[in-house]
């Protein structure tokens, strides 16, 4: 066999295993990470005397069984009750089955609207009905009691123009964009939680997501000391524009504090 033949050979295999490696990746990147959903577990105090469950951005296109298998973790962790950030879908028309799934939590679920809920024009009387169903509520630029007392939750509409009032006291606040809490000076949270960022979906290691969307600020994914007191930014569990996600699977986090 001539030299010729063994250079070809080789460069060959090599192509081939290229290949295979990015078919692989392709593969690990569009179909298996967007669902291989993880679970967080921030504590912000040695002696926690509640536990939140906190979701983002689902997004929902259409699957339900990973929609309901997000609903199932959330049960599974038993929270004293669930927070969401916003952006239930892209198209009103996947909303009613959106909703029908949600209904399935069975812990009180309060969440706040994100953009996409507005771009879609999804109607908001029945996310409410949704919401308050299981106990809780749709909060637009709203706040309530949570359950339990003696702490207040507030929720921030993504259309807000003006800042709006915080009351007094130990709050809990809901924002679907994370760089809003840098308008609250002169406010400390007990607990921030926000989402939009998807954790930028692809991530490289010790580099950081290659983009995120605007709104986001230095906050793109994880537990953050903010001035307002802790952040914590979600990754989502849906996917925007592409289903990809690399070094950033989709998370359901239950904060303790």
């Amino acid at each position: 066999m001539s030299w010729r033949h063994i250079v070809s050979r080789r460069a060959f295999m090599r192509l081939g295993a290229m290949g295979l490696a990015g078919g692989l990746g392709a593969g690990w990147t569009m179909g298996v990470e967007p669902s291989r959903l993880v679970t967080r577990q921030p504590r912000l105090t040695d002696n926690p005397s509640r536990r939140i469950v906190h979701f983002t951005d689902t997004h929902h296109k259409g699957d339900a069984r990973y929609l309901r298998r997000v609903v199932a973790r959330i049960n599974e962790l038993d929270g004293d009750f669930v927070c969401f950030t916003g952006d239930l879908v892209e198209d009103a028309a996947y909303l009613d089955e959106t909703l029908d799934i949600l209904s399935g939590i069975r812990k009180p679920m309060f969440g706040v609207p994100g953009n996409h809920d507005y771009w879609s024009q999804s109607p908001f009387a029945p996310i409410r009905a949704c919401f308050e169903a299981t106990g809780g509520r749709w909060l637009v630029d709203e706040t309530c009691e949570a359950p339990g007392g003696g702490l207040t939750l507030v929720g921030r509409a993504e259309r807000s123009v003006q800042v709006m009032p915080v009351p007094e006291g130990p709050t809990l606040f809901l924002t679907h964009y994370p760089e809003t809490v840098n308008e609250y000076r002169d406010r400390q949270f007990v607990l921030a939680l926000a989402g939009h960022s998807h954790g930028g979906q692809v991530r490289i290691p010790f580099y950081g997501p290659l983009i995120v969307p605007g709104g986001c600020g230095p906050y793109d994914m994880g537990l953050y000391d903010t001035p307002q007191g802790p952040l914590f930014v979600s990754a989502g569990i849906g996917t925007w524009y592409v289903k990809l996600r690399l070094f950033c699977p989709p998370d359901v986090a239950v904060i303790e504090i």
